[in-house]
């Protein structure tokens, strides 16, 4: 079995994955918000 080695591990691909995520969660939440005050605003 092969000996594991800490802080070896080629994790760039993890760490782009969970940034792409962040982005896309933070631009869907200001969608949310700018689309709830286009609700209250023109859906009255």
């Amino acid at each position: 079995m092969a000996e594991h080695k800490h802080g070896t591990m080629d994790t760039s691909v993890q760490e782009q994955t969970f940034n792409s995520f962040m982005t896309f969660v933070s631009r869907f939440c200001i969608f949310l918000v700018c689309f709830g005050i286009f609700l209250a605003v023109f859906a009255s």
